[in-house]
């Protein structure tokens, strides 16, 4: 990882370590795209696609984890393909070999630190709907904010499955929610006390009623328990629920295939 300091400003980036990895699957003098994966990209373990060296495969998924440490914008990606270790074949490989030719026109990208005025906790959390074409699986992201900058992300395949939109928003929140908690917490230690409740952005009405409103409670009997600590959280002023745009939602990012326009902004 490398450091670069500027008045008021710390950059965090990887640019020798993503050359070391491009070359080493020799890719150095590839033509870059400009989205980690392609939109409405599909992997599956099912199919007739010829199987490819495991142990390479796993080489590379393995690179490419270490970037995420600075790269956020490739995190979904990265997380979608881990999923395929054991049973990787030319469309995995292919897809992996892509999210190289990103790395390739990015390689300057990373982590922008600026000074603020207020260090303020801030969350973005969303998921798709039954996005795993395996298991019907939904994927859950988050992001937060502290003053200027993005400092943690996340992208994971939920243990569950959801059976509508709204559980699956709602799992992906109550995920934030715990992760807010915690940062909370920490920041708590290092004297950095959060004074009001911790704003979390998503953009699901449903989940939001349902959070918010207990009248709502009958028609989720079906949710796990233990996702209802959101409401909790809620009423004890720990986090605050807010609804906002698809086009605001920052975590959209780490949780589906964008287009450029979108995936840029």
């Amino acid at each position: 990882m490398e450091v670069r300091q500027i008045e008021g400003k710390i950059f965090l980036g990887q640019r020798t370590f993503a050359l070391k990895v491009l070359s080493k699957f020799s890719m150095e003098n590839c033509k870059p795209t400009s989205t980690p994966i392609a939109v409405g990209m599909k992997l599956s373990s099912q199919g007739d696609h010829e199987p490819v060296n495991e142990s390479t495969y796993r080489s590379l998924v393995g690179c490419l984890l270490y970037l995420i440490a600075t790269r956020p914008d490739i995190l979904f990606a990265i997380s979608m393909l881990s999923r395929f270790m054991h049973c990787c074949n030319v469309q995995h490989f292919q897809a992996a070999k892509r999210v190289l030719r990103y790395i390739k026109g990015t390689l300057d990208y990373g982590v922008l630190f600026n000074k603020a005025e207020t260090l303020k906790l801030k969350g973005y959390t969303d998921s798709d709907w039954a996005g795993s074409s395996d298991d019907m699986k939904s994927t859950s992201g988050y992001a937060f904010t502290l003053g200027s900058t993005m400092f943690c992300w996340s992208s994971r395949k939920q243990s569950m499955v959801a059976q509508s939109t709204a559980e699956a928003e709602y799992a992906a929140a109550a995920n934030a929610v715990n992760q807010a908690i915690w940062l909370r917490k920490i920041l708590a230690d290092l004297n950095l006390y959060q004074r009001k409740a911790t704003e979390i952005f998503y953009d699901n009405k449903s989940a939001v009623a349902i959070a918010k409103n207990p009248v709502f409670h009958g028609r989720t009997k079906h949710f796990s328990i233990k996702l209802h600590v959101i409401r909790e959280m809620e009423q004890a002023r720990e986090v605050e629920l807010i609804h906002c745009n698809s086009e605001e939602q920052v975590a959209d990012i780490f949780t589906k295939a964008l287009g450029v326009s979108r995936f840029i902004n």
